[in-house]
């Protein structure tokens, strides 16, 4: 009995000294922050009929730090109307495909960096997602 307890209690202290620690690199890593345009983001695109096309998003911006966000939050009002511009220069087809959705989504990233670049310095947006795109 003492030899089953003895084996269980050098086995757990193994499995607990056996726990990853953390190096340099770990407190270093960038730490990936989102920023939400809120409200969504409403307008209307090109159809091929009369209509009128609407295309509703939520967009989740990606930065590199939380630092970051307040960058973004400031420059908000600047971010919001280059992407009203460019959604509402699309074509049914782009709006409507995935492929076209993912150029666009690639297209806003490198525009906002573009834009951001001469206030900031750098480029800011690491990625961007939609999560909400609604389109009619």
């Amino acid at each position: 009995m003492l030899k089953r307890y003895l084996a269980l209690i050098i086995f757990m202290t193994g499995l607990l000294s056996a726990s990853p620690g953390y190096t340099a690199e770990d407190a270093e890593a960038p730490k990936l922050a989102y920023f939400t345009l809120e409200p969504d983001l409403t307008t209307n695109f090109f159809t091929k009929g009369k209509e009128l096309g609407y295309i509703q998003v939520r967009i989740e911006i990606m930065v590199a730090s939380s630092a970051d966000l307040s960058i973004i939050e400031k420059h908000q009002p600047l971010i919001r109307d280059t992407v009203v511009e460019l959604m509402g220069k699309q074509t049914e087809d782009t709006v409507k495909s995935l492929a076209g959705r993912e150029d666009l989504r690639k297209t806003l990233v490198k525009k906002i960096n573009d834009l951001l670049l001469p206030e900031t310095g750098r480029a800011i947006v690491a990625d961007l997602l939609f999560t909400k795109y609604i389109y009619q």
